[in-house]
């Protein structure tokens, strides 16, 4: 089993849990992939903090992903698997012909010294490997999608995620999501085939406050505890409400409002928004 229960020893191992990482095969990162990473406590570059409840944490160096997958005609092989502090999901290290290392995200059933290829022909639809939607055969998970050509995968990218393509029409393929999204994509943009793995990400349980301080989490305050010109919540006598939906600091909806812009061009690449557990369906306006 990926996930390990500890015993009730003491207060903060009560209850909690900590992710095997049974697919991990390789400890130490490839030293020429890796950037220095200088926390910023949720700061802008004018030191405002744009970002609450962020900072601290444990030092990290960034693993440079490759998200584009252009390094076609060349086989790559799978050196391991590695942890990534920086993302739910896996890494894995390729190994190109030429000596090239890289890093991609590792799908679900990767494992050690498989062969991986990208390209527009000739690519079988194996899990790993990346083509354009173009290639893709009807009916198959893919992660890693791009929203724009030759810009990189933006969509499904973190643990265990994955879309499914449905049908093609014309330049665009429709694609239908975990949320219950539908969008269309345009079939020149690359997809990676597969579900990435890392399934069990989500079923981790912390247990104490000090293993959300090493991710860099720090303590949250409610809205209806602040001052009343700290948060559109706060202020008044005693535990007040004040009859108001609740929201962020700068006065964002916080359980399923609409928050993406209204008259975005991509808009009418969404046939059906995805599923708000609150307010049920999200419709475009």
């Amino acid at each position: 089993m990926a996930i390990r229960t500890y015993k009730r020893t003491s207060a903060g191992r009560r209850n909690a849990s900590v992710n095997l990482l049974d697919e991990v095969t390789r400890s130490k990162p490839q030293k020429s992939l890796l950037e220095p990473m200088n926390g910023k406590g949720g700061r802008n570059h004018h030191g405002v903090i744009t970002c609450r409840c962020t900072g601290g944490g444990h030092k990290r160096r960034y693993r440079r992903i490759d998200f584009l997958r252009r390094k076609d005609d060349s086989a790559a092989t799978v050196i391991g698997i590695e942890y990534d502090p920086n993302r739910s999901c896996n890494i894995a290290l390729l190994d190109y012909a030429d000596g090239a290392k890289t890093y991609i995200l590792a799908p679900l059933g990767v494992r050690d010294g498989d062969k991986l290829n990208s390209g527009d022909k000739g690519i079988e639809p194996r899990p790993g490997n990346a083509m354009p939607l173009r290639a893709v055969p009807a009916g198959l998970m893919v992660h890693n999608i791009e929203l724009t050509p030759r810009r990189g995968g933006q969509l499904c990218r973190s643990a265990g995620s994955y879309a499914r393509l449905t049908n093609k029409e014309g330049d665009w393929a429709t694609l239908v999501f975990p949320s219950g999204e539908i969008r269309q994509v345009s079939l020149d943009c690359r997809v990676t085939i597969g579900q990435l793995g890392n399934l069990d990400h989500n079923r981790v349980t912390l247990g104490k406050a000090g293993r959300s301080r090493h991710l860099g989490i720090r303590p949250k305050i409610r809205g209806v505890a602040t001052n009343h010109h700290d948060h559109p919540l706060g202020g008044g006598d005693g535990k007040s409400k004040g009859n108001r939906p609740p929201e962020s600091k700068t006065g964002v909806p916080s359980k399923g409002g609409r928050t993406r812009k209204p008259g975005k061009p991509s808009n009418k690449r969404i046939l059906r928004r995805r599923v708000s557990k609150r307010y049920g369906q999200l419709k475009l306006k």
